[in-house]
């Protein structure tokens, strides 16, 4: 059985950093505010060099704040830089085969993440296939994907009482409504524009955030 910890803050990048030395420093100020279990560097539409770069240059901040570094979607690069782990789609539906090359390419406690969306099934497959956690969403409209597939509270509720695996709820989740899905079993809350566009301030919401984890996190059952 899983511990019974608190839920913990999973970290998304913005989708585009123009200024990453400007960014690192925010960063900095974020991870002090309050502890961030995961970041991922989900960089879109930028060249993997820059990706790279980035990772190399955020990667030493995190860690010395106890933050595990996951690279989104690709192996390679979380190889070549040492990243911690990495995430994987659904784009293609091969998830399955998709865990073993990233479980062979990467060092043996490397953390392996798959998208699942609202569905059990997609869940099950990722569990049996060796991921570390399963990614459910979105619970409510997201501005970095506005067309992800709704997913109901129940779903996490439902993984939390009968599975081990960590489960990472994403999708539009904002100081003002992460309340709900700590409160129905999220192991991880994934925010990104939730922190980076809060109007008192990135380190002032997940300051808040991790106030809610705490406060609001749901017991395992007895």
């Amino acid at each position: 059985m899983k511990e019974n910890l608190p839920c913990q803050i999973y970290l998304l990048t913005p989708p585009h950093i123009d200024d990453v030395s400007a960014f690192a420093q925010i960063l900095e100020q974020v991870l002090k505010a309050a502890p961030v279990a995961s970041l991922q560097i989900r960089l879109k539409s930028v060249a993997r060099d820059m990706i790279v770069e980035t990772t190399k240059t955020l990667m030493p901040i995190a860690h010395a704040h106890g933050t595990a570094v996951i690279i989104n979607d690709d192996p390679d690069i979380a190889l070549e830089t040492g990243a911690d782990g990495v995430h994987l789609g659904q784009s293609d539906l091969r998830n399955i085969i998709d865990i073993k090359s990233a479980q062979d390419m990467l060092e043996k406690d490397a953390i392996i993440g798959v998208t699942c969306h609202n569905s059990k099934d997609l869940a099950f497959k990722a569990g049996s296939g060796g991921a570390d956690y399963v990614a459910f969403g979105s619970f409510f409209e997201s501005k970095t994907k506005p067309d992800a597939r709704p997913a109901d509270l129940e779903l996490l509720t439902w993984w939390h009482d009968i599975m081990e695996i960590p489960s990472v709820a994403i999708g539009g989740i904002t100081v003002d409504n992460a309340e709900a899905v700590i409160a129905a079993g999220a192991d991880f809350i994934a925010v990104s524009s939730g922190v980076w566009d809060y109007t008192d301030g990135p380190a002032q919401a997940v300051k808040q955030l991790s106030e809610l984890c705490v406060r609001y996190s749901r017991p395992l059952p007895v």
